[in-house]
């Protein structure tokens, strides 16, 4: 006879021992009831006209679980942080290629009046000039404090100015660069769009206004003249100042003085006092100033004694001690002045010559 629990007739034959249903272990809770895609009618809605003892029931709209919701709120910060870093770099915005003006550039020669003075020694000249007052080499091009502009930090400036004064140094105190030994110490602090300009100028002289050598560099012919005296005299002023947001200005205005005798004279030859002031103008962008090269903007140079009858374009070829020019220039002009400019050819002023 069954339990209590089984079939009057019993347990079927051949089902599982002890009245045990082999679904019982199925645990239909209410989740799986909920997402079943068939559902079937009440015994109510039955009585009523529907046919069909089922109904299908309508997909369950799934939302999303907490761990993707998670998921893609860590995704959409994230590429809201790298949207903001491209725009906030620290080290800007990778700038447009730039069109870059060819480099204008005057070399006005300053013809003497009369015979230039000359001395047995360069220090007699120098106590008795103009340039008595001067430093030695690149103390007499001193930086001035610098200060931060409306774009560019105080270290920006700073490297700014230290970049000019180098270029200067290098391109007007360097023997090797005076005599015309070397371009390379110049052409290396140069932006590479301007290198094409510098190259052709040295390649191919011309007196054109843009592929002068002497308006990129001091370079005084060696079968004229040579050093008397390693301890070239200097004096110069650097200023700061923006032109836009991207660019950055140094002004500089210096004036050189050389002591020189002629290629080949004894050491006792007489010396002569060679001048040569520079109007230059740096400009720098940030990437210059990261990578330490600059872009001359502007360049004007007077140099005297010369004789407006020489070519001062590819060489500067001074007049020694007792020379005398050929021709003359149309105003006398002193190169230690504060704005002095003349046009083409000059006549050098009786008071920048040595009083001897």
């Amino acid at each position: 006879m069954g339990g209590p629990g089984d079939p009057p007739e019993g347990t079927p034959e051949g089902g599982p021992a002890g009245g045990e249903d082999e679904y019982r272990s199925v645990v239909f809770d209410e989740s799986f009831v909920r997402a079943a895609r068939l559902q079937e009618y009440s015994a109510q809605e039955r009585m009523t006209d529907h046919a069909p003892a089922v109904r299908r029931r309508p997909p369950l709209r799934r939302g999303l679980t907490r761990q993707a919701l998670i998921l893609l709120l860590l995704i959409a910060v994230a590429f809201a942080t790298a949207v903001y870093m491209g725009v906030r770099h620290p080290y800007g915005s990778p700038q447009a290629r730039r069109t870059v003006e060819p480099l204008r550039m005057t070399v006005i020669p300053l013809v003497p009046r009369g015979r230039v003075p000359g001395a047995t020694e360069a220090e007699s000249l120098y106590a008795h000039s103009p340039a008595a007052h001067f430093e030695v080499g690149a103390a007499g091009i001193p930086l001035p404090a610098s200060r931060a502009t409306a774009h560019f930090s105080d270290s920006q400036v700073t490297a700014a100015l230290s970049i000019a004064r180098n270029y200067l140094v290098r391109s007007s105190l360097d023997p090797e660069v005076l005599t015309g030994r070397l371009v390379r110490p110049v052409r290396a602090l140069l932006d590479s769009d301007q290198l094409a300009q510098f190259d052709r100028a040295f390649d191919h002289p011309a007196a054109d206004g843009r592929h002068a050598p002497t308006g990129w560099l001091v370079r005084i012919d060696p079968s004229r003249a040579r050093l008397a005296d390693d301890r070239i005299r200097a004096q110069g002023t650097l200023r700061a100042a923006e032109t836009d947001a991207a660019t950055l200005e140094i002004s500089a205005d210096t004036i050189f003085v050389y002591a020189l005798r002629p290629a080949g004279a004894a050491a006792d030859a007489s010396v002569s006092l060679f001048t040569v002031r520079r109007e230059l103008a740096f400009r720098f962008t940030r990437d210059d100033l990261r990578v330490g090269q600059v872009r001359l903007a502007g360049s004007s140079t007077q140099a005297g004694p010369l004789s407006c009858a020489e070519d001062a374009a590819s060489y500067l070829r001074p007049l020694l001690s007792g020379q005398t020019a050929r021709s003359g220039g149309p105003a006398g002009t002193d190169p230690y002045a504060p704005g002095s400019t003349t046009a083409l050819c000059g006549t050098l002023a009786t008071e920048a010559q040595p009083k001897v």
